[in-house]
């Protein structure tokens, strides 16, 4: 145990060891509370008096919620060494965290983010306070859990840390090897003399690779044999970068440089978060301190990202999921552009629905009227373009994966356990995200169905009553009879002869709209059954199951390697569990394969066929639409026909009556007026009824016309 005025401590629990210092997890003596306490050795001592006290003055001089806390400096009881006594970050180190197992290839989205907004802010603070650390990287990055168990990282270890304005420079060199800028690796790690001087810049170059590893599992430089193991292609690789790429390494020896300007297929971040990432991490990842970013560019284009909202959008014509990253000042315009950059649907052809109902989106409104969406619960995106379905592109993660050696190595077996549990653990990931693009794709097209089926029943709602008007309107010809043969009462017989025309057509309407719902009722029934073999998929639990036993197998393993060697009886239980590993590898694998990645490819080919059906129903409800179009051009015409003979009617009738009054009283036989006000009370109701069944047509052709919009017209 040690201990100083304060706090006590026991050496076994180390939390971190440097070349200069050790940290530990220490107790308050009086109130029990945890701290972490940096204890400085001997060799701490020999260096230059202020460089020994420039930590404590920096620390001293920062207060932030993304830097940890200094809360004192005190001395051991007998050799009187400094100790830093500092707030403790249970969850370890981004390192810890980026080193387990599930995340081998990076940060879930939610999770980068937090770590991107934890980090700006504390890289803020130091800028703010002229302090440059020159030792970022995720080993000194920590994670404390909030109060509603949210991640806070924090920055830490500022031994190497020292005040620098903007415009300063600085010669000496710090820093870990992999996160060092190349003029800083040339000297310090090549040990090759240059007069080159460092500005605060250097720490962009570092935090660069440490997003980076972040965001991917993996460093972003990476020589053949590793970047320890071939410092001078290492160098290389950094140095001669080209602009815009964002990583670099060499696939064998002595093999060329291969560069690369997007993360890598295995990275978990979302195409909508990493294309706003690469153009930051492509100028902060400048080999040429005069051509890369300064701290206030840095922090306008990665506060612009932290401050934009996500929309999910699954396309239903491709089945993919995007996340579309919007300002909240943004109009639904700029929403649609961002759209069509990630879908290629242009945005007047893009249609949306949101849990089951239409969603209609004005360009010019604010995107803040967009609803509020999950990657469970986003916008379906259904456009008139029918193509076939891409689905989610992935790497097989059981491609490149080691293989245990025959004899007991526990180094060897820890790393390859680790890397096979880390393919498990991406397997496990592929098969929830391939589950839920398939529900995604069932549900989104079953809406879309359920949206053309209500179509059609207005349609065939209104092509009924429309025919039932019809009919009995045009079924009482002995209304008109005993009136004189007029040239109106011709016009109305003409007109009455092309309102049965109509009713025939809205006739064959009604049986085309009949057979559509037949179709769509089929579908319907498909995709509902289909929805539910998606629920009772089981897949997941069988490859859960699975890396749940090969992550004890492994945690055995960790344990093991740190141990000076195995009894007889403890080296025969980890050949066994080599054994049960591989097993149970190679039955997650076989999970994934012939059950998760079998069934999605069939559900995508599946998919492919019922959307092309959807757009063939679609294509046919718009021809009856054109259909309905004419029928309600007609009924219009109609109606206004009706209108001028009535109008004629009534001026005829009118004459008559002032003639019949002149004139001596005619015999009662011989009076048509009861017939003609017969006559026209029927044209009349007849005029009404058409006015109504013109509105009616010409709304549900609205509806048509909104459901089943094609492409614009070629400009002639």
């Amino acid at each position: 145990m040690q201990s100083t005025v304060n706090y006590l401590w026991h050496t076994d629990d180390l939390l971190g060891q440097g070349a200069t210092a050790s940290v530990y997890k220490a107790r308050n003596k009086k109130s029990g509370e945890l701290v972490a306490v940096k204890v400085f050795n001997a060799a701490s001592y020999l260096r230059p008096r202020e460089v020994q006290v420039r930590e404590f003055d920096v620390l001293r001089k920062l207060n932030h919620q993304n830097i940890v806390k200094l809360f004192a400096v005190e001395e051991t009881g007998g050799s009187r060494q400094k100790v830093l006594v500092m707030e403790y970050c249970s969850g370890g180190s981004l390192l810890s965290v980026l080193e387990s197992p599930e995340n081998a290839f990076g940060l879930p989205e939610e999770e980068f983010l937090v770590v991107l907004r934890c980090v700006v802010a504390g890289m803020n603070h130091l800028r703010e306070n002229g302090v440059v650390h020159r030792d970022i990287k995720p080993g000194n990055i920590m994670r404390l859990r909030g109060e509603q168990g949210q991640s806070i990282y924090k920055l830490t270890d500022f031994g190497a840390a020292r005040e620098l304005d903007d415009e300063e420079k600085f010669v000496s060199v710090y820093g870990t090897e992999e996160y060092l800028h190349p003029d800083m690796y040339e000297r310090a790690v090549l040990r090759k003399p240059q007069q080159k001087v460092f500005g605060v810049t250097v720490d962009l170059w570092s935090i660069g690779v440490t997003l980076y590893h972040a965001a991917t599992g993996s460093l972003p430089f990476v020589p053949f044999g590793g970047p320890r193991r071939n410092k001078e292609i290492m160098f290389r690789i950094t140095s001669e970068k080209p602009a815009g790429a964002i990583a670099g390494s060499q696939r064998r020896e002595n093999g060329p440089l291969e560069w690369s300007y997007t993360f890598p297929i295995t990275c978990r971040l979302s195409l909508g978060l990493q294309s706003q990432l690469v153009p930051i991490l492509a100028n902060i990842l400048e080999v040429e301190q005069a051509k890369c970013w300064g701290f206030d560019q840095f922090f306008a284009e990665t506060s612009d990202i932290l401050q934009r909202v996500v929309v999910h959008v699954f396309s239903l014509p491709q089945a993919v999921l995007h996340h579309v990253y919007i300002h909240t000042h943004n109009t639904i315009s700029i929403f649609l552009e961002a759209v069509y950059k990630q879908t290629n649907v242009a945005p007047q052809h893009q249609e949306y629905l949101f849990e089951g109902h239409l969603c209609i989106l004005e360009p010019k409104l604010s995107a803040q009227q967009i609803a509020h969406t999950t990657a469970s619960s986003p916008l379906t995106l259904f456009s008139v373009a029918s193509e076939a379905p891409k689905g989610l592109a992935f790497k097989d993660p059981a491609l490149d994966l080691p293989k245990f050696v025959p004899k007991v190595d526990v180094q060897a077996d820890y790393s390859t356990a680790k890397s096979v549990l880390g393919a498990g653990y991406r397997a496990l990931q592929l098969a929830q995200t391939l589950l839920a693009g398939q529900e995604l794709m069932l549900r989104g097209l079953y809406w879309f169905v359920e949206m053309l089926q209500a179509t059609c029943r207005r349609s065939l709602e209104v092509t009924r009553m429309a025919l039932l008007f019809l009919s009995s309107s045009l079924g009482t010809e002995s209304s008109v009879a005993g009136v004189p043969e007029t040239q109106e009462l011709k016009k109305t017989w003409e007109l009455r002869s092309r309102l049965r025309t109509l009713a025939g057509v809205l006739s064959r309407c009604s049986c085309n709209i009949t057979e559509t719902q037949m179709k769509l009722s089929t579908l319907s029934t498909e995709l509902a059954e289909s929805r539910d073999q998606v629920h009772e998929d089981r897949s997941i639990q069988q490859i859960q199951c699975c890396v749940d036993k090969m992550q004890l197998i492994y945690k055995q393993f960790k344990k093991s390697r740190m141990r000076p060697g195995l009894g007889y009886n403890e080296e025969q239980i980890h050949k066994l569990d080599k054994v049960n590993f591989s097993h149970l590898a190679k039955r997650l694998l076989q999970v994934f394969q012939e059950e998760c990645v079998q069934r999605y490819q069939t559900a995508l080919a599946t998919h492919g066929k019922q959307m092309s059906l959807a757009h063939e129903v679609r294509n046919h409800l718009r021809l009856v639409g054109c259909s309905v179009a004419a029928c309600t051009t007609e009924a219009q015409e109609a109606q206004e026909s009706l209108s001028k003979i009535l109008d004629l009617l009534s001026h005829q009738l009118l004459q008559d009556r002032t003639k019949g009054a002149q004139a001596s009283p005619p015999t009662a036989a011989a009076d048509p007026v009861p017939e003609a006000e017969d006559l026209i009370l029927h044209m009349q109701e007849l005029c009404e009824g058409m006015k109504v069944l013109a509105f009616d047509l010409q709304d549900n052709n609205r509806i048509i016309e909104r459901l089943s919009r094609g492409p614009p017209a070629p400009d002639a």
